[in-house]
């Protein structure tokens, strides 16, 4: 009698799952970072597109290629587990907006900050507003992040070359968590991106894809 129940106990469980799934069909939603301050926050417009398109087909996620535009200080920046930051600009969070995006990666967001060429010294004051305790630190070739389904044995790819820095991925680490990785001298937003706008080979445009499904699946795997 006892196995009955559960087997009973087993299929409502499974119906439930099912209605809920024709009742909520809406597929995720990657973010793009609206912020104060002049910067260019809007600097690569089909990237976040190809990258859905590219993990839905890799990773098997169920993206929609429709991304998101949100605010920092918005509370709808807790719809979404990945939110992509760019730009060449400058960067401006007031004190409430700092405090917001501090409490979306306390609770279990993750920003993916890329530098677009010129966000550097901008990004890093800004982000020091929003983590004070906390300095980026490079992380090492070793780390998950590059380990995913697709291997970067030397880190991050060089897409753009720009003042022939090599690429440098760094990391916010909160309480052992990685919450927010920054792309430096990589440009991996504009390898996302459509292929006629940046017109790079076709093998770049294929080792940013897959270093930004590496940081899809090492954010849903955490």
């Amino acid at each position: 009698m006892k196995q009955l129940n559960f087997i009973v106990l087993g299929i409502i469980t499974i119906l439930i799952l099912m209605s809920f799934k024709s009742i909520y069909p809406v597929p995720l939603k990657l973010a793009l970072l609206k912020y104060n301050g002049g910067g260019d926050w809007y600097a690569n417009p089909t990237s976040l597109t190809n990258l859905a398109k590219f993990c839905n087909k890799e990773l098997h996620t169920n993206f929609d290629q429709n991304y998101a535009t949100v605010e920092v200080g918005s509370v709808e920046l807790f719809n979404y587990p990945f939110v992509h930051m760019t730009g060449h600009g400058n960067v401006v969070f007031s004190d409430f907006e700092a405090q917001n995006l501090r409490t979306y990666l306390v609770g279990g967001g993750f920003l993916h900050i890329d530098d677009n060429y010129g966000l550097d010294p901008y990004v890093r004051p800004s982000m020091k507003k929003v983590f004070p305790e906390l300095d980026f630190i490079e992380l090492p070739f070793t780390h998950p992040i590059y380990q995913q389904k697709f291997s970067f044995p030397n880190g991050l790819p060089k897409i753009h070359e720009h003042d022939k820095k090599p690429p440098r991925g760094y990391g916010l680490l909160f309480k052992g968590r990685l919450v927010c990785f920054y792309s430096y001298e990589c440009d991996l937003g504009d390898g996302w991106e459509d292929p006629e706008v940046h017109k790079d080979p076709e093998e770049k445009r294929l080792q940013a894809l897959r270093m930004g499904a590496n940081l899809i699946q090492y954010v849903f795997m955490q």
